[in-house]
């Protein structure tokens, strides 16, 4: 279990008075949201990261570990005129002159624009030099979109994330033509990696390159500034959100892998998808290593790591078998956590004294805000039975979203795969690898040191030193595990991220690397 001098005083329940129940929550903060991809996490990110900079406080709480409270943007106009704006390449095509174009566009949007405070987008004429110019600017930021092939509606299409100008929340719009705060692409897990980073040992050291990056000094920022018009915007206040703990060290090599990246100083938005990949990781770990604590776990988390190999090996066994064991995982951290309270001395004390069921049924209340009337609870008032359905209701809870999110940030950072079988497993992509790479090798590494450095800080096992750690005697195959390491050397080498100087010395290599001779 978690350090008890490190957890945060769980917040009132009336701040969040939809939840029917605090497990979750308790373990791993409020909340963890699996149908929110690694790009919208970190989107989310963003927008809290520009509120707190605007504000002077940039993964600074200031020694307030709750509420965390921020503004973000909404930018209606940018998002009418980019994603609300079917007519405008049908008014271009039918009026050449940029005359007739902008007075036919103005009427349409003066009647089809939503949840604006005023429907005239005439300030847009004097920033162009003609109809087709603004045209085109809108069609090159459209497609610049994030996950731009998926379907959502237009309140929840979002931009590249150039700077502050191109970041705002996620809304819905409601038939009042007023906006609200949307759950669904922006879930608070965005909120959670904020936190995670303020809460680091590094937090300082990463404040700079977010203020650079957050700062919008670049050509494409200045461009989404002529959609929206002068003057303050409309902004609520937004928050809430809970981290249990004050001090991880899965924060600290959270931030650590943050700024490897950004001191490479990568061109251009190059950095970004990897601080994406690193970002819902990182929150893959955080679940898990969490969850082992809570059931008290001796074997380290770990992933059997599979490179691909023509035929079914060793290797993609253990691999499947693992992760099915990292699944149930987290469902075993909240069983471990509902048990702690049945075996805690103030339930079984109360459970002994007459008109038990009254006061284990406030003991409860307490500890996870259930059962809050009949509908939560309507069986026989027995103690062990009020318990057992806790039990059961919070893990059906758990299942809808918390227990999704290992498979589903894991498949989209690369790490989880069905590829060459129907199983789920670990078989990392080259895409994973070449993060990993920058992040953890600063110029060059010997190949044993990177498969020994990547087990250590996230528990990845490709070859036969890491894997005899972490599996019984009759799992273990070493000649299994010596053709997987090989494997991932030849694809290493392949995608010009390793060199072999001679039959005993091979290095992987950082090519970014701005100390590399």
């Amino acid at each position: 279990m978690a350090n008890p001098s490190s957890l945060v005083p769980t917040p009132p329940s009336n701040d969040h008075p939809d939840n029917e129940m605090w497990v979750d929550e308790q373990i791993w903060g409020h909340r963890l949201w699996d149908s929110q991809s690694p790009w919208l996490l970190f989107l989310e990110f963003l927008n809290i990261a520009e509120a707190c900079h605007r504000d002077n406080r940039l993964l600074d709480e200031q020694g307030k570990y709750y509420p965390l409270n921020f503004r973000p943007y909404q930018r209606m106009f940018l998002r009418n005129i980019l994603f609300n704006n079917e007519a405008l390449f049908r008014i271009g095509e039918r009026y050449p002159d940029s005359t007739s174009a902008w007075s036919n566009w103005l009427a349409w949007m003066n009647d089809n624009a939503k949840a604006v405070p005023s429907r005239d987008f005439s300030y847009l004429q004097n920033r162009f030099q003609s109809f087709p110019q603004f045209a085109s600017l809108v069609a090159m930021l459209r497609g610049s979109a994030v996950e731009n092939e998926t379907n959502r509606r237009w309140t929840s299409r979002f931009v590249f994330p150039f700077g502050p100008n191109a970041l705002y929340e996620d809304l819905n719009v409601t038939p009042a033509d007023t906006v609200v705060r949307e759950y669904i692409n922006f879930g608070r897990t965005g909120e959670l990696l904020y936190m995670m980073l303020c809460r680091s040992a590094g937090a300082a050291q990463l404040r700079p390159h977010l203020a650079d990056m957050l700062a919008g000094q670049n050509p494409w920022d200045t461009v989404v500034t002529l959609f929206q018009p002068q003057g303050p915007e409309d902004r609520h206040t937004r928050g809430k959100s809970y981290l249990p703990y004050r001090e991880h060290y899965r924060f600290d090599l959270l931030a650590e892998d943050w700024l490897h990246i950004l001191e490479l100083r990568l061109p251009g938005f190059d950095a970004f998808p990897h601080l994406v990949t690193f970002g819902a990781l990182h929150v893959v770990l955080y679940q898990l290593y969490l969850a082992a604590e809570w059931c008290g776990e001796t074997r380290p988390v770990h992933f059997i790591c599979e490179v691909v190999a023509p035929k079914k090996t060793l290797v993609r066994e253990l691999s499947g078998l693992n992760y099915q064991n990292n699944m149930q995982l987290p469902q075993r951290a909240v069983k471990a956590y509902v048990k702690r309270i049945e075996e805690s001395e103030d339930w079984c004390r109360a459970a002994a004294q007459p008109g038990a069921f009254s006061t284990c049924k406030k003991i409860l209340l307490e500890r996870v805000r259930w059962p809050r009337d009949e509908e939560d609870y309507d069986g026989p008032n027995d103690p062990g039975l009020l318990m057992a359905r806790l039990r059961e209701r919070a893990v059906t809870r758990h299942r809808q979203h918390v227990a999704n999110i290992h498979r589903n940030y894991g498949r989209d950072v690369g790490l989880v795969s069905k590829r060459g079988t129907n199983k789920l497993r670990y078989a990392p992509t080259d895409a994973l690898l070449k993060a990993l790479i920058l992040a953890n090798v600063k110029q060059r590494m010997e190949y044993k040191e990177f498969l020994s450095r990547v087990f250590s800080r996230y528990g990845f096992v490709f070859g036969d030193r890491e894997a005899e750690r972490v599996l019984d005697g009759e799992e273990y195959d070493k000649k299994a595990f010596q053709a997987n390491a090989e494997r991932l050397e030849q694809r290493l080498v392949s995608i010009g991220m390793l060199r072999r100087l001679s039959d005993a010395c091979a290095y992987v290599q950082n090519p970014f690397s701005r100390t590399a001779p």
